[in-house]
C-alpha cells in the first residue's frame, strides 16, 4: 500500500454524515460542496445516530438522509445520496448491509492507491466498516478522515462518534487503511463560532449561509439565552483536513496506530502501520475559508 495520505490534485470525496445529529454536519456539507474546485463530491451516505434527536440508529440514519437533502437544495445542488445502516455493528466480523456500504464498496474499486478516493466520515463510522467488510480489497483503495475520538492526553477516547459502534472503529482502524483521526476534545474543540460572528458573517448572505447561522443560533439559545455563548463546529475540520495544502488549516503526523477499547482508553500496544493524527487546528485560517465559501 502507498504511505502517501495526501494526493495532489482534486480529490474524489464521499461524505458519511449523521447530519441531523448536531448543527455542524450542515456547515461540513456546505463546505465541501462550495470547495469544488479543490473537492469533487461523489456521494452523500447518512450515518446512523442516536441521542434526544433520534428514537435509536435507524431514525437517525433515516433523519440524515432528509437533512442532506435540506442541505443540497438549499445550496442549489444535486448529488447521489444514500441511506446507510439501521443498526450498529453487533461484532467485528459481522458488516450492516446498507446502500451506502454496497455503495462505497463497489465504487472504491474504480480507485487505485496512486489515486484514491476520499471517505471523509463525521459520525458513527458503521458504513464505512460495513463496507470494508464487505470488501477488504478497498482497503488500498481509499482514505478515512474521520472526525472522532479525543486527542491522546484526554481523559478518554470516547466521543459521541466513537462510543456508538466502537467495533465499526476498530475495524477501520485495524483494517490497515490510509486513515486520518481528526480528534474531538483537545483538538478541534478550538474551532468555535459565536452568536455574533454568525450575525455579522452568515445571516442574511444567502438562503444557505440563512439556514446554517439560525440553525446554530436557535440551538445554541435554547440552553444558553442570554448569556455569552460559542459553539464548536467539530465537523468542518474533517474537510478542512482534505483542502490543508501545505499545512494551511492544521497540522498533522504520522504516528503508531492504538486501537480503542472497548472501556474508553486507547490499547497499551500499537498496531504495526501507522495513521494521520491532526494535534493542532489553525482556527481563523480555517474559519475564514469556511466563511469565504458559505457567502460567495
Amino acid at each position: 500500500m502507498q504511505e502517501n495520505f495526501d494526493i495532489d490534485g482534486v480529490k474524489d470525496v464521499v461524505l458519511d454524515t449523521d447530519a441531523f445529529n448536531e448543527i455542524d454536519d450542515q456547515y461540513a456539507i456546505a463546505y465541501l460542496i462550495r470547495s469544488n474546485d479543490r473537492l469533487n463530491p461523489c456521494a452523500f451516505y447518512a450515518a446512523p445516530f442516536t441521542n434526544e434527536k433520534s428514537s435509536g440508529p435507524k431514525d437517525g440514519m433515516e433523519k440524515s438522509y432528509d437533512e442532506i437533502l435540506k442541505l443540497l437544495r438549499l445550496a442549489g445542488e444535486s448529488y447521489p445520496i444514500f441511506k446507510g445502516s439501521e443498526r450498529y455493528l453487533e461484532n467485528e466480523e459481522t458488516p450492516v448491509r446498507s446502500p451506502a456500504a454496497e455503495d462505497l464498496a463497489a465504487r472504491a474499486m474504480q480507485y487505485t492507491p496512486e489515486y484514491p478516493l476520499y471517505v471523509a466520515a463525521i459520525g458513527a463510522i458503521t458504513n464505512v466498516a460495513s463496507a470494508l467488510l464487505l470488501n477488504p480489497e478497498i482497503k488500498d483503495r481509499i482514505v478515512v478522515v474521520w472526525l472522532g475520538g479525543h486527542a491522546k492526553h484526554y481523559k478518554t477516547s470516547y466521543d459521541f462518534n466513537m462510543q456508538q459502534d466502537v467495533a465499526a472503529i476498530r475495524v477501520v482502524m485495524g483494517s490497515g487503511v490510509r486513515f486520518v483521526q481528526v480528534p474531538g476534545f483537545g483538538v478541534v474543540s478550538e474551532f468555535r463560532i459565536s452568536k455574533p460572528e454568525l450575525e455579522y458573517w452568515l445571516l442574511g448572505k444567502n438562503p444557505l449561509a440563512d439556514y446554517l447561522a439560525r440553525n446554530t443560533i436557535e440551538e445554541a439559545e435554547s440552553y444558553a439565552s442570554g448569556k455569552p455563548w460559542s459553539r464548536v463546529i467539530w465537523d468542518v475540520t474533517a474537510i478542512g483536513w482534505l483542502l490543508n495544502h501545505g499545512d494551511c488549516f492544521m497540522e498533522w503526523k504520522k504516528e503508531p496506530l492504538f486501537l480503542p477499547d472497548y472501556n474508553g482508553w486507547y490499547e497499551e500496544k500499537p498496531l504495526k502501520h501507522t495513521y494521520c493524527f491532526v494535534y493542532r487546528i489553525k482556527r481563523d485560517e480555517l474559519m475564514q475559508d469556511l466563511i469565504t465559501k458559505l457567502t460567495q
